[in-house]
């Protein structure tokens, strides 16, 4: 597996090649600027009640001695776990929302890899479909991450000597969700619901590698803006091959 997780974070350089080569940095923009809007939104209204839970979090401690200590305790605790909350919230919102845009992108980058004429062009059927498909897959991802996520954080406020490696799982966790997610743009033309999620279980190490770089580009100042896009052609230009050799296309 760890071959497959190294082959899922070089596969950004590849595609950023061939965003380049094929000229698809117009699928950049309007996800850009979406996913600017949306973690605006989401982060600050997220960041908003953080306070607000550290005050109910230590609300159960009156004592004078350390009160100064525990409160700050509090307040970054409930910090770190809104920050997690805002970018489960922020990664399924925008995925959903974007998705009419990629299901396109990944197309146009099969079609590219298999040297067929280029896809159809858009229909707002196809439009809503995708968005449809991609909101299903969300809920049920959704639903497995936070249940194998709040183990996790639990067990690290339990036993803060734990934190760092509960705090690596949850990555890992989240790694795991965002790279199914992006190998799902090429995996819903070829595949059944049970059959796309057959299909990442097999190759989890790609999912992996492919989330762990999307996670890190979503949490720096600016690599949000492009992060959708070039995730979903290193998905497809991994993905592609493997239902070649399946004999799946």
């Amino acid at each position: 597996m760890l071959t497959q997780i190294i082959q899922g974070i070089l596969a950004y350089l590849k595609a950023l090649r061939l965003i380049n080569r094929l000229g698809l940095w117009r699928y950049v923009f309007v996800p850009g600027l979406i996913s600017l809007i949306l973690a605006g939104i989401i982060f600050s209204s997220v960041w908003a009640f953080a306070d607000n839970i550290g005050e109910w979090a230590t609300s159960w401690y009156n004592g004078q001695q350390g009160g100064q200590i525990v409160d700050t305790i509090g307040t970054i605790v409930s910090g770190l776990l809104m920050l997690v909350i805002g970018l489960l919230l922020f990664k399924y919102v925008i995925m959903v929302v974007v998705s009419p845009f990629m299901s396109p992108l990944s197309e146009r980058v099969e079609a590219h890899l298999r040297g067929e004429v280029q896809p159809k062009p858009f229909h707002i059927s196809t439009f809503l479909a995708d968005m449809a498909r991609s909101l299903g897959l969300a809920l049920r991802n959704a639903a497995w991450e936070i249940g194998m996520m709040l183990p996790l954080l639990l067990l690290g406020l339990i036993i803060p000597i734990l934190a760092p490696f509960t705090a690596a799982l949850v990555f890992l966790v989240q790694s795991y969700y965002a790279g199914f997610g992006n190998m799902d743009y090429t995996l819903e033309r070829h595949a059944d619901f049970k059959g796309r999620i057959r299909f990442v279980k097999q190759h989890k190490g790609l999912a992996i590698g492919n989330g762990i770089v999307f996670m890190a580009l979503l949490l720096t100042i600016v690599g949000f803006l492009i992060v959708f896009p070039l995730a979903t052609v290193a998905a497809t230009m991994q993905v592609v091959p493997l239902l070649e050799e399946e004999k799946t296309i």
